[in-house]
């Protein structure tokens, strides 16, 4: 992998993890339009490890609330009223979102790492997400905020992300979808999600590291790691910014259809 190889695909990393239109189908696509042939293992670690440049981003731009719900988790817990507080229920609502994707991310992680060298189950995943982008729409109220979040609420939208363990599933659009259902506004739906990618992409970040170091050829990796790292924090940054101004007035119809006729396209052409 090059340098240009990686920065390029740390752009499309960063756009569209927090765009629903699903990081790691493009991850896969990209590549193979382009046509660039990695190993499969250097694929996964790098799609993984280049996913804590967006973190970051969620860091920088949610870092206020972060801090809060740190703060209010730890307070509660040691004051021995670990419910009491409205941010420290939502760092538990954020643990409890997290479960469902953990469990089944170490149940099937072969298999899910050989469906991301497959450009055409990403083609299938990606209808998938334009299906799950129009439910919400359809079935959604949109007269719910954030503050009004639950257990029940928290772990639907967990179970929702287990969907976004498949290429070419976007998880930012599953779990704003699953927020959605729940009947919660756009903005607080994308917000929540956002939050809850801090656990996942932390614990993948985690796991992908013993994999780096067993890899052969690792020490050539370590730069592109490093640009695609960097160049992804800034663009996902630009996309959460981007992505809250736009769900405030606008519906998920645009990204429905995006994902719609690239997912018709790789089929098709195989």
């Amino acid at each position: 992998m090059t340098v240009l190889q990686a920065i390029i695909l740390g752009i499309v990393q960063g756009l569209t993890e927090f765009i629903p239109i699903s990081s790691s189908g493009h991850l896969v696509l990209v590549p193979h339009f382009l046509g660039w042939h990695f190993a499969g293992p250097q694929v996964f670690v790098f799609d993984v490890l280049v996913q804590w440049g967006t973190l970051f981003a969620v860091f920088v731009y949610f870092w206020h609330d972060l801090v809060n719900i740190s703060r209010s988790f730890f307070r509660s817990l040691f004051k021995g009223r670990p419910f009491a507080e409205h941010d420290a229920c939502l760092g538990w609502y954020l643990i409890l979102a997290t479960i469902p994707a953990v469990v089944v991310g170490l149940l099937f992680k072969d298999k899910i790492e050989t469906a991301f060298n497959s450009a055409q189950a990403s083609g299938f995943c990606l209808l998938l997400t334009a299906v799950l982008l129009v439910v919400a729409e359809k079935v959604g109220h949109r007269n719910r905020r954030m503050e009004e979040l639950s257990w029940w609420d928290a772990l639907w939208i967990g179970l929702s992300q287990v969907l976004a363990l498949l290429p070419g599933v976007s998880r930012s659009g599953s779990t704003i979808a699953g927020g959605m259902t729940r009947h919660f506004d756009r903005s607080s739906a994308a917000r929540f999600s956002f939050l809850m990618s801090v656990p996942v992409m932390l614990g993948a970040g985690i796991l992908a590291l013993d994999d780096l170091f067993h890899l052969p050829g690792m020490d050539g990796l370590l730069l592109p790691l490093l640009v695609g790292f960097f160049t992804a924090m800034v663009a996902g940054y630009i996309a959460i910014r981007w992505l809250i101004a736009y769900l405030s007035h606008h519906s998920l119809y645009i990204f429905a259809i995006y994902c719609t006729v690239l997912g018709m396209l790789v089929i098709m052409v195989g």
